[in-house]
């Protein structure tokens, strides 16, 4: 039995620890996703609304939190958008749908809530099977001009944007200390940190940009 509701107080731990299970070694030796969830939760940016959990048979096996984030006309005018990330199916869970399940209904809950656009940064294969196209493709860039082949926009509503250059801002909790975030998973059990081809395509993406 699948369920899909909103995390409680009681889940914190166990969807951190579902969160450095799915990330650990995937970008680089090891991880700080999970330390991203700890910290996220009291920024101002969160919206507890569309963070999510799915349970199968009442064991909670995945998770996606959202935040606030925006863009910016080259007049200065803003738009108030989301990013989502991160998103965590435990290993032995991947590639049967589950991440599929709690995206399309966060969609739909992000949709009530108002929201128009999201943009997020990930491996393309991922994503545009959700409905995510390339930012080029919305003339949405980064502060300094660049296009990320890693960074994706859909629209929970069609013709949202009307072809304006838009710079992206993410939230603030993002931009974490990388040495908190390897303090804070010294406190964990032991993981063995060691390379994966996903580190190499990791590096690739985010080193490439569209012209």
């Amino acid at each position: 039995m699948i369920k899909i509701r909103n995390e409680e107080e009681a889940d914190y731990e166990r969807v951190e620890e579902i969160t450095r299970k799915a990330f650990y070694n995937m970008y680089m030796p090891g991880c700080t996703e999970h330390y991203l969830v700890h910290i996220m939760r009291d920024h101002k940016d969160f919206i507890p609304e569309l963070d999510f959990i799915i349970e199968m048979d009442g064991n909670i096996i995945g998770n996606i939190m959202y935040t606030k984030a925006r863009l910016v006309d080259e007049k200065g005018e803003e738009k108030k958008v989301l990013t989502f990330g991160p998103v965590s199916i435990l290993p032995e869970y991947q590639r049967k749908g589950y991440g599929k399940m709690l995206m399309e209904h966060s969609f739909e809950k992000a949709t009530e809530l108002g929201y128009d656009i999201i943009v997020i940064f990930g491996s393309p294969s991922n994503y545009v099977s959700r409905g995510f196209k390339s930012c080029k493709k919305f003339n949405i860039c980064m502060e300094d001009g660049a296009y990320p082949s890693a960074m994706m926009v859909k629209e929970l509503q069609q013709n949202t944007l009307d072809g304006r250059k838009w710079f992206y801002y993410d939230s603030p909790v993002m931009h974490f200390d990388e040495k908190e975030a390897e303090q804070f998973d010294a406190t964990l059990e032991k993981m063995e940190k060691k390379y994966k081809p996903s580190q190499e395509e990791f590096y690739i993406y985010s080193h490439s940009f569209i012209n």
